[in-house]
């Protein structure tokens, strides 16, 4: 079944400013519209509940990669094509770059924003996990100014976040800190491509002559929102790898990660599943090492 068109109505505010005063106004009664690649499915199926929306899509405020040399910083209308086909992201970033190249087919890769991925606040998205591990921040715009919060603490339940009625998401900053830093990602789906994840994982470890300095490890669709897997992390933050670590830190991260039954699979495999990936991780970190 459809939804009936005529019961929903969309602003296009010509700018930034406007687009806030929107909100501002009347605070939860609008919510900002991007590439809408989550809502659209929702329209058709007729279960998108919000009526009111503000079209953000061309807002040149929101879009661009700025470069520092401490940071990148995206707008939210990034797309994950834009991500994808970037060089320094390619090179500094490259989770993030794998995450973009999962999602969807081309179609929502040219229309699929970063911003929009965040807001959706699904604990089975795709990027979440990588700019976790890159310790990413998010700028929160409202007419009444601007405030940069940790993207770790943004997401406080499911579908809940550090997110005011008023406020929309304006920037994405990465600091430019994992050089030499040991990266992976695995999405694991029922297809290849076009499929919600099982479990999404990403991992980086900083590996200092005989033992890992640092590591920061992320997972998507294994607890109500994407988490880093910090005891886990600390499990293995000042150790020499070999099997009998890696096997501690695969029974650290089956108790600290909370998966559920759905459509897409059960706890017992995505908690499976989960360990397997750390594995992979670890036993690429030691098969380097071995050949450095």
């Amino acid at each position: 079944m459809r939804a009936y068109l005529p019961a929903y109505e969309m602003q296009a505010p010509r700018d930034l400013g406007a687009a806030l005063d929107i909100l501002a106004r009347q605070p939860g009664a609008w919510k900002p519209f991007a590439g809408g690649t989550d809502l659209m499915v929702l329209l058709e199926s007729d279960k998108l509940p919000q009526r009111r929306f503000v079209s953000v899509w061309g807002l040149p405020e929101l879009r661009g990669i700025e470069e520092t040399p401490d940071s990148l910083t995206l707008g939210a209308l990034t797309t994950y094509t834009e991500i994808r086909q970037h060089p320094v992201l390619a090179r500094e970033f490259p989770l993030l770059c794998l995450a973009a190249a999962e999602t969807g087919g081309i179609a929502t890769q040219n229309r699929g924003t970063l911003g929009g991925n965040i807001a959706n606040a699904s604990p089975a998205a795709d990027s979440p996990p990588a700019l976790l591990v890159y310790d990413a921040e998010l700028e929160l715009v409202s007419a009444r100014g601007g405030r940069w919060v940790p993207y770790h603490s943004f997401h406080q339940g499911y579908k809940s976040m550090d997110l005011r009625p008023d406020e929309l998401i304006g920037r994405i900053r990465l600091p430019r800190t994992m050089r030499g830093w040991k990266q992976y990602y695995r999405k694991v789906g029922t297809r290849h491509a076009q499929a919600i994840s099982k479990v999404c994982f990403a991992g980086a470890a900083l590996w200092d002559e005989h033992q890992i300095r640092d590591t920061r490890i992320s997972l998507g669709s294994v607890a109500p929102t994407v988490i880093r897997a910090t005891r886990t992390e600390a499990v293995l933050r000042g150790q020499g790898l070999d099997y009998s670590v890696i096997r501690v830190a695969c029974e650290e991260l089956a108790r600290e990660i909370a998966p559920i039954d759905d459509v897409r699979s059960t706890a017992q495999y995505r908690r499976r599943v989960a360990q397997n990936l750390l594995e992979e991780f670890l036993r690429e970190l030691i098969a380097d090492h071995d050949h450095a």
